[in-house]
């Protein structure tokens, strides 16, 4: 180990030693202790680089497998792991100016490939105690990539808890899909606008000291969602990258997000139809908003009122590729991601 791995060690062990005696405290500090993963945003980071592997200067996480990568806002729009814009996506992160982006599914030349990030808990588990987890995930789609509409979505992203660390280098054997998951997203993550909530809870059966966050299961054994036709782009890549953020572990039913609050009000969705279009893009559940077309490079093309609710606009002169809607409703802006081809 270097000498900056070490001493990034011993200030993450003296991290977790503080604060497992904050936490023996009844009362001291009762909120301190609802979550159990450091850094849950993954907004704490020495610095706002472009390094590579992409998680170097991120606190607290490390790889388990593959090199995934911390996309932050504070780099140049469009570079590689910039926000909004970045080679795999468009997309803002659910709260913050961070989060992480890893490879979910991957079927070409290094098969069962997977990226995992890790991260010890502030805390071991209790054998025998319920525990309620939760994350936030969107499927990318529509970067600045050379072909951005080359990717699929995928299911069963999930975190698994260990015992020990697995911190993965670069040269080193890809870890084989365990086919399990201690929480699980059962359906396919196809939200490209949203930041879908996975939760669950389980009872612990051992003194788990580490948390993972990825897809733990074989090409098998995983569904998967093409955004576009394989027949109408070149090349086709049928590889799955999902965007993690606002991770949630605590022993507390009400320590984490575990769903929509009842009585909670939501503004209907916006929606685009076809996807990828032609000559005619229909905007759907929009009326009264006002809208614009942003290309990739971030350039408006177009902007308007949306008049009707299967408002028709009409794309056969717009250059071929991917485009963001942002919509204006009452009370926030929706952003629906949508392709042109030929």
């Amino acid at each position: 180990m270097t000498l900056k791995g070490k001493r990034y060690k011993a200030r993450k062990q003296a991290m977790q030693r503080a604060m497992l005696a904050i936490c023996l405290v009844p009362s001291a500090f009762p909120l301190v202790c609802q979550n159990l993963v450091p850094n849950p945003g993954f907004e704490e980071a020495d610095t706002c680089s472009e390094a590579i592997p992409p998680l170097e200067a991120l606190q607290d996480w490390f790889s388990a497998n593959g090199t995934p990568d911390h996309l932050q806002s504070c780099l140049p729009y469009g570079v590689f792991n910039g926000l909004p814009m970045n080679y795999f996506t468009y997309q803002e992160p659910f709260e913050g100016a961070s989060c992480v982006g890893m490879h979910t599914y991957w079927q070409s030349d290094q098969a069962e490939y997977r990226e995992w990030i890790m991260a010890p808990l502030l805390a071991p588990m209790v054998v025998g105690q319920t525990y309620y987890c939760s994350f936030r995930a969107n499927a990318a789609f529509g970067g600045n990539a050379q072909y951005p509409i080359i990717w699929l979505a995928n299911d069963k992203v999930g975190m698994l808890f260990t015992m020990q660390d697995h911190p993965w280098a670069v040269g080193e054997p890809y870890p084989v899909p365990p086919d399990h998951a201690h929480i699980l997203c059962p359906q396919i993550l196809a939200d490209t606008v949203g930041w879908p909530l996975v939760s669950g809870s389980f009872v612990a059966d051992s003194a788990y000291r580490y948390l993972m966050i990825g897809q733990f299961f074989s090409n098998a054994l995983t569904d998967t969602l093409h955004f576009a036709d394989p027949n109408s782009v070149f090349p086709w890549y049928p590889r799955g990258y999902t965007l993690i953020d606002a991770v949630c572990v605590s022993a507390s039913p009400d320590g984490c997000d575990l769903g929509q609050a009842v009585g909670e009000k939501t503004e209907s969705v916006a929606y685009v139809y076809p996807n990828p279009a032609t000559d005619a893009l229909v905007i759907g559940h929009a009326a009264g908003g006002d809208a614009k077309a942003l290309d990739m490079l971030g350039q408006e093309v177009w902007n308007g009122l949306v008049e009707s609710d299967r408002y028709t606009l009409g794309v056969a002169h717009w250059p071929r590729g991917a485009y963001v809607l942002q919509v204006g409703g009452r009370s926030s802006v929706q952003v629906v991601k949508f392709v042109l081809t030929e």
